[in-house]
């Protein structure tokens, strides 16, 4: 007995968010499929939601991608019961929904179109137990799909079997679509391909590695190992008028140099790991996976990112777009390609960057580890769309084109091609004026970096991209050049390097062609409006952010001291910046905090390096009443800074500290300095000396030191002088005195002795 029959719909494909596993496949004779059935046995209204179904349905060939009237549709895979009871009797048939025609009508189509036409049930196996797969092969014609015309059609494999009580019902399904294509448009759609090799920074800002999940990133089976397999297994084939083989299509390879280096100093090995008594694993690896990237790029373009990636519209929201500038390929580059500061200076006729600030000198490294040379004026904007300061300062910083996402702007809609020929060259309004743009199509760049989370595997997805390109390439275009686009999948794709190789293939399809990105800057153009929501806020987090401000103005503080290039002398410090504000760390907050907390420390220990000395006895004496105050400047910094002495006593009674101006202090040495110095009294002073930056940062730690003075200051020189005169006065009257009665005794002696009066009176 069969259960009520209900009616049928067909399910377009969904992602999982787990990836459904590769399972190999079986050959089997392939079996027929019986007419169109009016009414076939499906689900009661009871039956299992999808997510529910015992059985797990991968397709592995869909063959032919495109088919032509009166061809043969061919499905193979696996399915696979994950429930707990054998099932038995397996039958499937396919289900088709109406046609489309065009990819704005695909785009908008019911996911769960009604059944239009069905094949009949044919059988597939006789016994599934639990955990167990087993291959199936299913064929149908187009007649007997009842395919009239070309367009796309959404269809469903249906596989019916019956359970413990003998009944049939769904117990699984697949959605994806066949496409018929009579023939080829007469102008192909130019498909280009923008392909990210780009990983979170493993280390912190002193440069010291975290952890050692790089090692694991490109070892076998790893996410970057993986990515970097999708390039290698991209088609070769000898073009006309050629013999030697070349890659179907242009891939062009996205590159942070943060990735490039990290890996550098791992190949050189040992490399020491935060927390681990053992050096790290990944040397071998390492070395592996850059020896197969110069390979790729000796065949494919290659683009220089920003040093570390980085969220430059988070960057720019923060008042700090010379961090940008440094962080950019070609920010330094003149007209003779040496770095000579063509972009912003810091306000001091100093450029901002430097062909040893870290955006140059990445550039510059992925020059000699890949030995090729590279692109420096494209920037991938990483959120979709830049705010109009920020094309600014990406212009200022030597961009010259830049890379939008359509599902970031107005006018998206128009670029991908739903209301008009697509083009993907368009321009973005920034505040020195437009700046020429290609616009990726968002959706074809999600389906791709989404691929192995399709529900029905990666041929599923493949054969939704190819449905989408080919009503695309289908519709009529005017302009003789054709219609381009852009794929750019999400920076950490996670690919199934077999099924994406076969979408890059499938540009190579009639009514397609591969292209470069140089071919789509110089294609048909449109207007793609501006960003959906402009950025007004950092979408880096809040928090992290502001230790980020705060370390970029201690850092720039500091720069002002340097005496000789200070993007040289802090490209260090610049690095550590960059890689702390990447884009990647928009997606885990705690670590973004974590690693701006460790940025700011960084700095402020550079700072450090910087110091007085403390006397050893903790005192001085100054043996005059102008005798300098002699200081010891440490300075551990590898260049020369200037410091301003501060130096000041409590209550300012008795001494006076004088100004000494800055003084420059050679790198890596102990300099002494004179501070000179008036004392009033004599006695011991509190003081206090720190130096600063001639901006008035603080540099090292504050000393405490007690002042003796032995000499004598103005009141107490005036004390003494004051009481010498009046001694000597003293003196004086004495001496006189004495000198006086001296004489009137010698004048009494010469006296006759009858001159002296009588001693008695006469009377």
């Amino acid at each position: 007995m069969t259960r009520a029959a209900r009616p049928s719909r067909v399910r377009w494909p969904r992602v999982l968010t787990t990836t459904l596993l590769a399972l190999p496949l079986l050959a089997v004779p392939p079996v027929a499929a019986a007419p169109p059935a009016a009414a076939a046995p499906a689900p009661t209204a009871a039956a299992a939601d999808d997510d529910e179904r015992p059985v797990t349905v991968e397709v592995t060939r869909l063959e032919p991608r495109t088919v032509v009237p009166g061809g043969t549709v061919t499905l193979e895979g696996t399915l696979r019961n994950t429930g707990t009871q054998t099932l038995t009797d397996l039958t499937a048939r396919l289900q088709r929904g109406a046609v489309l025609t065009t990819r704005a009508d695909l785009l908008a189509a019911d996911p769960e179109p009604a059944t239009v036409a069905a094949t009949a049930f044919a059988p597939l196996a006789g016994r599934l137990g639990p955990g167990e797969q087993v291959p199936f092969t299913y064929g149908a014609t187009t007649a007997e799909l009842g395919l009239d015309r070309d367009g796309v059609y959404p269809v469903l494999l249906n596989v019916n079997a019956a359970g413990p009580d003998g009944e049939q019902s769904r117990v699984g399904e697949v959605s994806t679509s066949v496409v018929q294509q009579s023939a080829p448009p007469a102008t192909a759609t130019a498909v280009a391909w923008l392909w990210p090799l780009v990983e979170r920074t493993h280390r912190d800002a002193a440069g010291a590695f975290v952890d050692d999940e790089l090692a694991a990133e490109v070892s076998d089976g790893g996410r970057l190992d993986r990515a970097l397999a999708v390039l290698e297994r991209v088609p070769q084939v000898v073009a006309p008028g050629t013999t030697e083989p070349a890659p179907l299509a242009p891939m062009t390879l996205a590159v942070d140099p943060v990735l490039v280096e990290e890996l550098a100093l791992m190949a050189e090995g040992p490399y020491d790991v935060a927390g681990e008594q053992d050096a790290g694993t990944g040397t071998d690896a390492a070395a592996a996976w850059l020896d197969r990237l110069r390979a790729v790029a000796g065949d494919h373009p290659v683009v220089a990112l920003s040093y570390g990636d980085v969220d430059a519209d988070a960057l720019q929201a923060a008042g700090l777009p010379a961090a940008v500038t440094r962080s950019l390929p070609g920010a330094a580059a003149g007209a003779d390609g040496v770095g000579t500061g063509t972009s912003t200076g810091d306000g001091n006729g100093r450029p901002t960057a430097t062909a040893d600030s870290p955006g140059p000198d990445g550039a510059a490294l992925l020059r000699e580890e890949l030995g090729t040379d590279v692109r420096t004026d494209l920037a991938w904007a990483a959120g979709g769309a830049l705010r109009a300061d920020t094309l600014g300062t990406l212009t200022g910083g030597g961009i010259e084109q830049v890379v939008l996402a359509s599902g970031a702007l107005t006018g998206g809609a128009t670029a991908i091609g739903l209301t008009g020929a697509a083009a993907a060259r368009t321009t973005a309004a920034g505040d020195d004026g437009p700046v020429p743009a290609l616009v990726a199509d968002s959706g074809l760049s999600d389906l791709v970096g989404a691929a192995g989370q399709t529900s029905g595997g990666t041929r599923v997805a493949e054969q939704r991209y190819l449905a989408e390109l080919v009503l695309l390439s289908q519709q009529p275009v005017a302009d003789p050049a054709g219609q381009t686009v852009l794929v750019a999948p999400p920076r950490d794709v996670d690919p199934d390097p077999d099924g994406v190789a076969a979408m890059i293939a499938d540009t190579a399809l009639p009514g397609l062609r591969p292209a470069a990105l140089t071919d789509l800057a110089a294609g048909p153009a449109t207007d793609a409006g501006t960003p959906v929501d402009p950025v007004d806020a950092p979408l880096l987090d809040a928090a992290g952010l502001a230790d980020v401000v705060a370390a970029a103005g201690l850092r720039d503080d500091l720069a002002g001291a340097v005496v000789d290039d200070p993007a040289a002398a802090l490209a260090g410090t610049d690095a550590a910046l960059a890689r702390t504000t990447s884009a990647a760390w928009r997606e885990d907050p705690d670590g973004f905090r974590a690693a701006a907390g460790g940025l700011r420390e960084s700095v402020d220990r550079l700072r450090g390096q910087v110091t007085l000395v403390a006397p050893a006895e903790g005192s001085y004496s100054l043996a005059s009443k102008d005798a300098p105050l002699v200081l010891t400047v440490q300075n551990d910094l590898p260049f020369a800074v200037r410091v301003l002495v501060d130096v000041h006593t409590r209550d300012n009674v008795g001494l006076t500290i004088g100004s000494l101006g800055a003084q420059e202090v050679p790198p890596q040495q102990r300099t002494t300095l004179q501070v000179p110095t008036e004392v009033r009294q004599s006695g011991r002073f509190a003081v206090s000396a720190g130096l600063t930056t001639p901006g008035g940062g603080r540099l090292g730690e504050t000393v405490a030191i007690q002042v003796r003075s032995t000499a004598y200051g103005t009141i107490s020189l005036s004390i003494t002088i004051g009481a010498a005169v009046l001694l000597g006065l003293l003196f004086l009257r004495r001496g006189v005195l004495f000198v006086l009665r001296r004489r009137r005794g010698a004048a009494e002696e010469d006296l006759p002795a009858d001159a002296w009066p009588p001693s008695r009176s006469p009377v």
